[in-house]
Order: structure tokens, then C-alpha cells, then sequence
């Protein structure tokens, strides 16, 4: 049996194997699937035929054709070594069968060269083998110790990836950390600033009840002596009217009389004006009990918001806006606490003022300041509105507006404790609501809802 079919099988196997392995060209393995197939027909054909002589081109031309194929195809280069040592035999087979036995003369003397060559051909494809298969080894074993370490270095690289990832969310964790510790000390020092600013309130409320007290019993006195010396005046003008003078020293004494009744009307308005102050000065300066009592919402707004404007004023001079109630006479008086009520109302106020005050230092001219304080009772729901048209605030703020140390003042002109403490006062000592309405750039309004019977 010739080698040459022995070639063709090994050649289509191995190529099969390498393109199997390699994942490459699926079309090419399923040719050489067929060309396997026909191959294996062709070989037992021949034996039970006995066509060898016909069968033995088609294995020549086969290892031609596939000789050119495999050095024409960059899939296959690493395997040209193997090939160049394939051909010799390849080449020498076919010239063996080309020239055939028994020749004379100058095709006798090449057949006799090719016989000899054949030999060592064969000797030259083994060693070849042996050496490829060595060498194929050694770089099987350098490709395989290549993808270890690539893997090796991916593993590194997953893990170095892992550890930046771990890295990263503990320096984001501890950054979060940190910010909550900076936000805890920071509420602590305006928790701190706060107490202090309460410590000083109560000691300045017991000075404005002892000042108040001694203002109240001169007080007293002048409003009462107003009142007797009103009485009087309009007794001496009775008895003045009697009197047989004549009538240009009557009329003289009568305006002189009318001068002290309209005088002593206008000390007595003051002095009851002056009296209510010193009232409201004793009524904050008391303890808060959380006692309702019956109280005039109306006159309780109203004074809060003259007394927020004139406490500006008397810090700035330059400050200057426009305030307008509209006060609902059916509002009547519901029982709140006062005190808690009023603290609501001057913070609200302040904070209107403060606002409108912020946007007329980058206003036009056109801009006026202004302050709108309404009360409307309701059935049994007393509502107070204090609206300005100031710079307004986002929905973003908005929503955290009543949160506690929350503030969009600069640092010292606000604790953020004022909003949240009226919100507690509103709802949990009062059963009320608040809420707040903004356009930015435009206006704020703030809504407090106060059941009647609370």
C-alpha cells in the first residue's frame, strides 16, 4: 500500500482538529467533513475494485491540492513548516508514478534517481514530524504558560477592580460620615446659640416685667387722673354756660375748656395705648403655662405686625415697607395661647420683611415692599394669611422650609429654629395647620388654620 492515502487522511484530520479547536471557519470544516467522508469511500473502493492504478492520481492530485491550499491560506501559517516538510514526499510520489517501472534510457536513469530519493524523502518528513511535534509541544506548553499568566493577570486586575470599588464606598462612606458629624456639630452649635439666646430672652423678660410693673402703677395714675380731669373740664364747661359774663369771655373760656377736654383725650387715648403695651410686655415676660385663653386674633395679629415693622425700623433706619391688613370683624375671640400665637405671628412677619427688605436691594425702583396681613373666620376655622412679595422660594426649599436648623438666611442672621418651632406651635399645641405658598422671584404666603374650639 501506497503512502500517499495515508497523507491525505492525516493532512484532512489534522486540518479539521485545528480548525475545530481554533473556532474558525465553520465552512471549511464541513468541506473537509465531506472530503473525510469521500476519501474513506474512495480508499475501500479500491480494494475491492482493484482500481489502485486509477485511485492513485486522485490521491497525487489530492495531496497537490491540498498542498496549495494550506501555503495559500493565512489561517495556516503556523503550520508551512510541517508542509515544507510534506512536499518532497509529495513531489516525488507523483514524479515516481508520472515515470513509472521499467524505463530505459534517460527516464530509466530519473526513475532510478527518484527511487533513491523516495527513501530519504520519507526519513526527511519523519524526522520533520518528530521535530514539529517537538516544537509544537514547546509552544503549546509557552502559549499555555502566556494564557495563565493573562489569566493571572486578569484575576489581579478583577481584583485590583474589586478593591478600588471597596476603596471608593468606604471613602464615600466615611465622606457621608463626616458630613454628618460636620451637620451634628454645626446643629449643636445652633442648638447652643439658640439655648443661649433663650437664656437671654428670659433674662430679659424678667427685666421687662419688673420695668413693665414699674411703669404701671404711674401709668395707672395718669389714666385715671385723665379720666377725673375729663369729667371736670366737662363740668366746668356745664357750669361755664351758666355763668352771667360776657360772652366774649365766655367763649374765651369755653374753647380754653375744650382745648383741656380735647387734651386730656388725647393723654387718656395714649396712656390706654401705653397701658395695652405694658400689658402685652407682662403678658410675654410670664412664664408660658400653655394655658388658651380667650384672645382677639385681630388686635393680635395687628400689633405683632406694627411691632415687628417699628423693632426693624428702630434697628434700621433705612428701612422702609409697605404693610396692609384685612382684618375680618366676624373673627371675634378664640381660645389660643397668646403668647405661642404671637411668636408665630412675629417670626412669619419678620421673615416677610426680611424678604421683601433682600429683594429691594437688587429691585428696581419700580419695586415696593410690601406686607399683606389677613384674618377670615370660617364656620368654626380661624385663618390667618401673611403674604409678601419678595424673592420667593423653590419647590426644593419648600419642602425642608419647616425642618429644624433649616435655613436660607446667612450665617448669623438665622437659626432655622424659627419655622419649625411655629410649625410645632400650629399643629401640636393648637391642632392647626400651616402652609406655605411660593412663586419664585415672586411672592410667599403662609397659611395658618386654627380650629376655633382647639
Amino acid at each position: 500500500m501506497s503512502i500517499e492515502p495515508i497523507l491525505v487522511f492525516a493532512l484532512l484530520g489534522y486540518l479539521q482538529r485545528m480548525l475545530k479547536s481554533e473556532g474558525i471557519r465553520p465552512d471549511w470544516q464541513d468541506w473537509i467533513k465531506k472530503w473525510l467522508i469521500f476519501a474513506g469511500v474512495l480508499f475501500g473502493a479500491q480494494f475491492v475494485f482493484h482500481i489502485q492504478d486509477i485511485t492513485q492520481w486522485f490521491w497525487h492530485l489530492a495531496l497537490i491540492a491540498l498542498s496549495w491550499f494550506i501555503l495559500t491560506q493565512p489561517e495556516f501559517n503556523r503550520i508551512r513548516t510541517m508542509m515544507y516538510a510534506v512536499l518532497p514526499v509529495v513531489i516525488i510520489s507523483f514524479l515516481k508514478s508520472l515515470i513509472g517501472k521499467d524505463q530505459e534510457g534517460f527516464l530509466g536513469t530519473i526513475g532510478d534517481l527518484v527511487d533513491i530519493a523516495y527513501p530519504f524523502a520519507i526519513i526527511w518528513l519523519v524526522a520533520m514530524f518528530f521535530i514539529n511535534n517537538k516544537q509544537r509541544k514547546a509552544l503549546d506548553k509557552e502559549r499555555k504558560k502566556r494564557e495563565e499568566e493573562e489569566q493571572q493577570a486578569r484575576i489581579v486586575a478583577e481584583q485590583k477592580g474589586v478593591l478600588e470599588v471597596m476603596v471608593e464606598e468606604r471613602t464615600a462612606e466615611l465622606t457621608r460620615q463626616k458630613e454628618e458629624l460636620q451637620q451634628t456639630v454645626e446643629n449643636l452649635k445652633a442648638t447652643q446659640t439658640q439655648l443661649v439666646q433663650s437664656e437671654k430672652m428670659a433674662s430679659l423678660g424678667e427685666l421687662t416685667a419688673g420695668i413693665a410693673h414699674e411703669i404701671q402703677n404711674p401709668l395707672n395714675f395718669v389714666n385715671n387722673f385723665s379720666e377725673v380731669n375729663t369729667e371736670l373740664a366737662a363740668e366746668l364747661k356745664f357750669i361755664l354756660d351758666k355763668l352771667n359774663v360776657a360772652e366774649n369771655v365766655k367763649d374765651e373760656l369755653l374753647a380754653i375748656t375744650g382745648d383741656i377736654v380735647q387734651n386730656h383725650e388725647k393723654i387718656l387715648y395714649h396712656g390706654k395705648r401705653a397701658d395695652t403695651i405694658v400689658k402685652s410686655m407682662l403678658q410675654h415676660s410670664r412664664t408660658n403655662n400653655d394655658q388658651k385663653e380667650e384672645t382677639d386674633i385681630n388686635m393680635l395679629a395687628d400689633e405683632y405686625l406694627r411691632l415687628s415693622y417699628h423693632g426693624l425700623r428702630a434697628k434700621d433706619k433705612t428701612f422702609n415697607a409697605i404693610f396692609e391688613t384685612d382684618l375680618d370683624p366676624a373673627m371675634g375671640k378664640i381660645m389660643v395661647i397668646p403668647q405661642d400665637i404671637g411668636r408665630v405671628v412675629l417670626n412669619l412677619v419678620n421673615n416677610a420683611f426680611y424678604a421683601v427688605n433682600e429683594k429691594k436691594k437688587t429691585a428696581g425702583a419700580d419695586y415696593h415692599p410690601t406686607i399683606w396681613l389677613s384674618t377670615k373666620r370660617i364656620l368654626k376655622l380661624a385663618i390667618i394669611k401673611i403674604k409678601d412679595n419678595g424673592n420667593g422660594m423653590p419647590e426644593s426649599v419648600k419642602e425642608k422650609i419647616f425642618q429644624p436648623f433649616y435655613t436660607t438666611k446667612p450665617t448669623g442672621k438665622g437659626t432655622g429654629l424659627g419655622l419649625s418651632l411655629s410649625y410645632e406651635i400650629i399643629t401640636k399645641g393648637h391642632g392647626g395647620s400651616i402652609v406655605v405658598d411660593s412663586k419664585e422671584g415672586e411672592e410667599t404666603c403662609f397659611t395658618i388654620k386654627i380650629p376655633v374650639n382647639s
